[in-house]
């Protein structure tokens, strides 16, 4: 099984060069507006990007169980076209969501984080990408993801074969203007480490990593990212213990407002570059959980 998912990947992957270019889309509802959109797909991850300029980069589909939600909500915002998708790694939590949205919506490009994997969501995920002959990249460290020259998105970290599925996560920063979003995926403690050891990060708005987990997000990394808004995507019945109360009390110490899909559902953060406003389709954020 394993040889024959490798097989499929030779053929579906086209490997190209980052930085990626993506082609222009319809112009965005309120230009110079940045929207940043974490969707509540239970216990998994999915974030619609919407840039200044229009285009719009999906990263992550959350799990199967997810699909119809995330179809749904891009199609409510009238979003056809997908400049950019991004699957940060294989988990089903992460690309089980995808498999429907690159079979209904127009996907220009996908990038990739070239682990794989041999489960049936992630062949049904390639057979996708293939049936739609979707062009693909494999990330690289330290590259530039460019759809939008007003925005700098950053890869922060990629896999290798002696990493987990998570330790492999696609971990992003995004930058407009004077605010900062640190996309975490399922990176884990010495993934962010190794980022820490690289460069300085501080950013107004973190996703904070795996769902809350106790293998991520150390207070090393909360002191020195001194988030103001953090971002937690799970489901309030996951099976997990997501999030740990480590991570929710280290990010009470730096005073970042908590903010999770369980109990605010859709969370939507709108910025200019230079002020940012907090959105929810819930009643709720955490404070407790």
């Amino acid at each position: 099984m394993a040889r024959l998912i490798a097989a499929f990947v030779m053929v579906c992957l086209i490997t190209i060069l980052l930085p990626i270019m993506v082609s222009a889309a319809g112009r965005h509802a309120s230009e110079n507006e940045l929207q940043v959109h974490f969707i509540d797909v239970g216990q998994g991850d999915s974030i619609l990007i919407e840039a200044p300029n229009g285009r719009k980069m999906l990263v992550d589909g959350g799990p199967p169980s997810a699909a119809e939600k995330v179809s749904e909500y891009l199609r409510k915002r009238g979003i056809k076209k997908l400049d950019l998708v991004v699957a940060t790694h294989p988990d089903i939590d992460h690309i089980g969501g995808l498999v429907n949205v690159l079979k209904e919506f127009d996907v220009k490009h996908l990038i990739d984080s070239g682990k794989l994997y041999t489960t049936s969501t992630y062949f049904h995920y390639l057979q996708q990408i293939k049936k739609q002959k979707i062009p693909v990249t494999v990330a690289a460290g330290e590259e530039n993801i460019v759809i939008d020259p007003q925005l700098t998105i950053r890869v922060l970290n990629t896999q290798n074969a002696f990493k987990t599925n998570n330790q492999s996560s696609i971990a992003l920063s995004l930058r407009y203007g004077r605010i900062d979003f640190l996309l975490m995926a399922d990176v884990e403690t010495i993934q962010e480490q190794n980022i820490l050891d690289v460069k300085q990060l501080q950013a107004e708005i973190l996703k904070v990593a795996h769902h809350g987990s106790g293998t991520s997000t150390s207070f090393d990394f909360i002191r020195e990212v001194r988030p103001e808004t953090a971002i937690l995507s799970y489901s309030k019945t996951n099976d997990f213990g997501h999030p740990v109360d480590r991570v929710v009390d280290y990010l009470q110490l730096v005073g970042a407002t908590i903010y999770s899909t369980a109990k605010a559902g859709d969370i939507v953060i709108r910025t200019d570059g230079k002020t940012y406003v907090v959105d929810v389709s819930g009643t709720d954020r955490v404070l407790t959980y």
